[in-house]
């Protein structure tokens, strides 16, 4: 195994330091494209798959739903409005199953996305205004857990403790 020097002792085939490294000219394990700068290269985002532009070209993103609003009544809401709904979603805990507040609603095929985003953003249901976005495709870099989850008790257990008896 060969040592990089610029790295201080690291083996050169540690996959995730090459794609950072500025005078990396390997590919690495892993498929990644690469954008250069002026202080090297760096990944950036995999491509999309095909047809995922289109898909969410009809897609809307509908937040500040009353917590009572569902698929149906959703669904309801914007065919009311003036659109052709193929199908409305209303997004749900996965422990409690209860509405977080926000949905999605897929336009009918010929539907104009811009003009559903303008007739429908701001209107009232139930007394709230809601806010109406093109939807985003969903993410997918979750390679790392969220949130911090460290840390421990301060290096105490019962099993080592001192016993006076």
């Amino acid at each position: 195994m060969a040592i990089c020097p610029a790295w201080r002792g690291l083996p050169v085939s540690y996959p995730l330091l090459w794609n950072w490294h500025p005078s990396a000219s390997r590919a690495s394990s892993r498929e990644t494209s690469t954008e250069s700068t002026t202080q090297g290269s760096r990944p950036t985002r995999p491509p999309q798959p095909r047809g995922i532009e289109k898909y969410m070209a009809t897609k809307l993103f509908v937040g500040n739903l009353p917590h009572s609003t569902t698929d149906a009544g959703l669904s309801e809401f914007v065919v009311n409005a003036g659109f052709q709904v193929a199908s409305a979603v209303v997004i749900r805990d996965k422990m409690t199953g209860s509405p977080r507040g926000f949905g999605f609603v897929e336009l009918a095929e010929g539907e104009d996305v811009q003009r559903a985003i303008a007739g429908l953003n701001g209107q009232s249901l139930d007394g709230r205004p809601l806010t109406v976005n093109e939807a985003r495709p969903p993410r997918t870099d979750f390679a790392r857990p969220r949130g911090g989850g460290g840390g421990g008790g301060g290096g105490r257990d019962n099993f080592s403790r001192r016993r006076d008896y």
